[in-house]
């Protein structure tokens, strides 16, 4: 199901949160939002889901629009805080059978649909116990459970991985992948490294705009057009090697990696690649390369360089 935010602002008091930003969310995406505290990052999250209304212009969830559709887009949406909150005496079907209620899910399909979404989020064998038992990883399966319920077209997931352990960290990341084939996620966190392994587009906002968007791939090369290369170079002298790599015409600097391991940090001039170059010249030197990969610009850095005051 498609988002579109429209020209949307939101004032207050004096105090732009967010200023005039358009985007478009497209089915099966998993987009991650990213922002520093206070750039706009919640606020657009809470107009999305109606718990703020636009200033001006328009949100519209599958058609609908924020404003003039509220109770609609809402029944559109699946929404799982960063607090996670649940009844933690309660157990796992008890709750699911209450939140499945408070959706309005007909009586004769809730216990199909608990069923199902038990299975879906991997909790079998948890589904007697109390959630107050529960480990933190079981306790996302569940907070992710009630939000898909009703079966929306749209998950917003804010800091769904927050405290768990690696294991558990996987696991909700491949149960995010697989619920992202058939529905749009927006999914917010501050583990840039998650975002980038989980996400097929990233979103940064800051200061209320909208100052990236694309996959991690586009920002990386927007980040930096000059070709960055780490190159190891055995069969030579240090020296030798490290005067005739900067002596290429297509090397803008070179830095050294390990003199020990003849490692080399190779940037090339904007708009040039030392790709072919660096194997020319071990071919006419008789060298062999032990190492020739290009160095990728982090998700950290991207979002160092375009949130920095």
């Amino acid at each position: 199901m498609d988002i579109v935010v429209k020209n949307f602002t939101k004032v207050y008091g004096t105090q732009k949160a967010v200023d005039n930003i358009s985007f478009q969310l497209k089915p099966g995406e998993i987009v991650g939002f990213l922002g520093p505290n206070g750039a706009g990052k919640t606020t657009t999250m809470k107009a999305i889901t109606c718990f703020t209304a636009p200033t001006s212009g328009d949100i519209l969830v599958g058609g609908y629009s924020v404003k003039e559709n509220p109770e609609k887009v809402k029944s559109l949406l699946g929404y799982l805080p960063e607090s996670n909150p649940l009844y933690t005496e309660m157990n796992v079907i008890e709750y699911l059978k209450y939140v499945a209620e408070l959706q309005n899910i007909p009586r004769e399909k809730l216990r199909s649909r608990v069923a199902h979404m038990i299975e879906v989020c991997g909790l079998e064998e948890e589904k007697h116990k109390n959630i107050g038992e529960l480990s933190k990883g079981y306790r996302q399966r569940v907070g992710l459970a009630q939000a898909m319920i009703h079966d929306p077209q749209v998950l917003i997931l804010d800091e769904p991985t927050t405290g768990l352990d690696p294991n558990q960290i996987i696991e909700i990341r491949e149960l995010i992948k697989k619920l992202g084939k058939e529905k749009t996620v927006i999914l917010s966190s501050h583990i840039l490294a998650e975002v980038q392994a989980t996400c097929d587009r990233i979103l940064i906002i800051n200061k209320g705009v909208i100052v990236a968007d694309g996959t991690y791939e586009e920002l990386s090369r927007r980040a930096t057009s000059d070709e960055i290369l780490t190159v190891g170079i055995g069969g030579c002298s240090f020296d030798d090697a490290y005067q005739k790599l900067k002596s290429l015409p297509t090397v803008a600097m070179t830095d050294v990696v390990s003199a020990t391991d003849f490692i080399f940090e190779v940037r090339s001039k904007e708009g040039e690649s030392s790709i072919k170059p660096i194997f020319d010249l071990c071919v006419e030197n008789h060298w062999y390369l032990t190492r020739l990969t290009p160095v990728e610009t982090k998700l950290e850095d991207i979002f160092r360089n375009l949130t920095a005051n």
